[in-house]
């Protein structure tokens, strides 16, 4: 059973890492988050308050073929990539990606402190991640998600519920 009351998000689980396979899991850092709407049982979107360290990134830069993301920045700076290039993300300045739309993105952190930010994104049966930087796709099945490479065969041994 999920809570029914209001908490405070830094009671919620910290969950560290990355779900990558390597050779991108050594890069993404010592980022952690807090899995918010899975604490509350949410299956239609994801709500993530996460942590980047002077050095993390949140990703590697990439883009879904049917979920939605949204990214709001709390605390700190970050450098976000995308196709339209690098932009600074302070505090209390937003950013959304269409699902489908091809501009990939991460969030780099470049400054001496940590930043926090939230991140939405709707779950979608089917939904794939693409990496245009990467030999790397994570491909959703029935089974969870899995990192493929760019032909479609599988990094060995490795699935994961994704992040």
């Amino acid at each position: 059973m999920h809570p029914s009351h209001p908490i405070a998000a830094d009671t919620v689980r910290v969950e560290s890492g990355s779900s990558y396979p390597e050779p991108f899991n050594s890069r993404m850092g010592s980022a952690d988050w807090r899995a918010l709407g899975e604490h509350f049982g949410l299956s239609q979107f994801g709500f993530n308050l996460e942590t980047l360290q002077p050095g993390d990134q949140s990703s590697a830069r990439h883009w879904h073929s049917l979920a939605d993301e949204f990214i709001y920045m709390l605390e700190g700076e970050l450098t976000l990539n995308t196709n339209d290039g690098a932009f600074n993300m302070r505090p209390g300045m937003c950013i959304g990606f269409r699902a489908g739309e091809r501009n990939a993105h991460h969030l780099v952190n470049q400054s001496q402190a940590p930043a926090r930010f939230l991140v939405v994104g709707t779950r979608v049966p089917g939904d794939t991640a693409f990496y245009p930087d990467d030999d790397l796709a994570w491909l959703q099945t029935e089974a969870g998600w899995h990192a493929v490479h760019k032909d479609g065969h599988a990094y060995p041994k490795f699935t994961s519920t994704g992040r």
